[in-house]
């Protein structure tokens, strides 16, 4: 807008940061099954030793991928362009949340994509009609099955607790988002399309927050909420 143009509508999804690490480091490696089908090697510069670099041994041994500033990743997006949105603290965590706040139509949590979806297909309709039945496509479900990464593991208890220490301001905004989004479900009335979820080792952090019945005295104010956004 400094520049005489209009305010894009501007949308994203994040996902769990220590998942993201994990499928990023993986995928640098082995790929998805996309490549492993067509024999295809990923990232053919990378020197053996370090294709195989067992990632507990990547943790534990401070090795540069596996610390900071590798680690704080999904805040300096969100924060922007301003220096201090490279180092991890408290100033670049409160003005990625801002930017949400006063930018984003919505942040959706990936491991919600479904609701996520249908919020999308509610407040951009031109863009997003039907996008739940598409997504649901068996060709579709075929594709995204091949899209996982290959011989992707999970670290010891040890290990994912430093992550944990390490990422803990991509956490708290992590969280800040989640809670936001389930706000915004409860607020239209949608009621949680998540499977069940495995159960979880007990060196993940539980969620602090579930989905919530949705709220009814409110429906009202929803398309209000929408041209507010519009505004901004």
């Amino acid at each position: 807008t400094r520049f005489g143009g209009d305010q894009p509508v501007y949308i994203n999804i994040i996902r769990d940061p220590v998942n993201r690490f994990l499928s990023n480091y993986f995928f640098r490696r082995f790929g998805d099954w996309r490549g492993e089908q067509n024999h295809m090697i990923r990232t053919p510069s990378m020197r053996q030793e370090e294709r195989y670099l067992d990632i507990n041994v990547c943790i534990l041994e401070n090795y540069p991928e596996c610390s900071n500033p590798r680690l704080f990743y999904i805040i300096p997006y969100f924060c922007g362009q301003h220096p201090r949105c490279r180092e991890p603290g408290e100033w670049a965590l409160e003005r990625a949340k801002l930017n949400v706040n006063e930018n984003f139509l919505l942040v959706g949590i990936l491991e919600e994509l479904e609701d996520v979806l249908l919020l999308l297909e509610r407040f951009l309709p031109h863009y997003f009609k039907d996008v739940l039945s598409i997504y649901k496509n068996p060709e579709h479900r075929k594709l995204g099955n091949l899209t996982v990464t290959v011989k992707k593991t999970v670290p010891s208890p040890e290990a994912i607790q430093i992550l944990y220490q390490r990422m803990r301001y991509e956490y708290e905004f992590y969280y800040y988002v989640k809670e936001q989004f389930h706000l915004l479900k409860r607020k239209f009335g949608l009621k949680s399309h998540i499977r069940k979820p495995r159960p979880r080792p007990e060196f993940f952090i539980p969620s602090p927050l579930e989905t919530e019945e949705p709220i009814d005295d409110e429906e009202e104010d929803d398309e209000k909420w929408l041209e507010d956004i519009y505004k901004r």
